[in-house]
């Protein structure tokens, strides 16, 4: 999600912004949906505020030719967002709990520093995304072309000894949204576009 520090200078938006995406570490769990527009009903019953709505965002994904990025479990990503404007350079890893972004203003020319670095475009994920602000975490609502419809719960915080509570706090707040355990979806959203998993 776009849950990964960064400084994103748009409007009255800005502090809220920064509260909820600063820190090094995510915690982070995705639900597979069958009923989006249910999942909506009940998430603004709760009265979070939106962020961004029905945004188009594009991850353009790099690596070396034999892939090593991907072996040391790090995913390095150039991110447009539309009509926000928002343009992000994401590093993910290594594991599932690292994340940093910085935001940028020219997407393409960020693209050709990467791969005069020895990197090249290994894989483009678009999608469809909705963020809100619920408290302290953020939720995104996500629609993948060919792949499934999803919700993401998730905080960022710097206190790696925080991240045990903060995963207790967001599966409270999936029950309270009707998330159940068997919706859970464990899987990248990178590796669900590589498999192509069923619907």
């Amino acid at each position: 999600m776009l849950g990964c520090p960064i400084d994103l200078p748009f409007g009255s938006r800005r502090k809220a912004m920064a509260t909820h995406f600063q820190g090094r570490f995510e915690v982070e769990f995705k639900y597979r949906l069958t009923d989006s527009a249910a999942f909506v009903h009940t998430l603004t019953a709760l009265g979070p505020e939106v962020m961004v709505a029905d945004n188009h965002e594009q991850d353009c994904y790099f690596d070396t030719a034999d892939g090593a990025l991907a072996r040391a479990e790090k995913s390095l990503i150039i991110r447009t967002m539309a009509p926000s404007g928002i343009r992000l350079w994401i590093v993910k890893g290594p594991g599932p709990d690292r994340c940093e972004a910085v935001n940028i203003t020219d997407a393409d020319k960020a693209a050709s520093m990467v791969r005069t670095l020895g990197y090249q475009p290994v894989l483009t994920i678009d999608k469809r995304r909705s963020i809100y602000f619920l408290g302290a975490f953020h939720v995104t609502v996500d629609h993948l072309a060919g792949v499934g419809d999803f919700a993401e719960l998730a905080i960022m915080t710097d206190d790696e000894a925080a991240l045990p509570a903060y995963r207790a706090q967001l599966l409270a707040l999936a029950s309270r949204l009707g998330l159940a355990l068997e919706m859970r979806e464990t899987r990248s959203y990178r590796t669900l576009c590589e498999q192509r998993a069923p619907l």
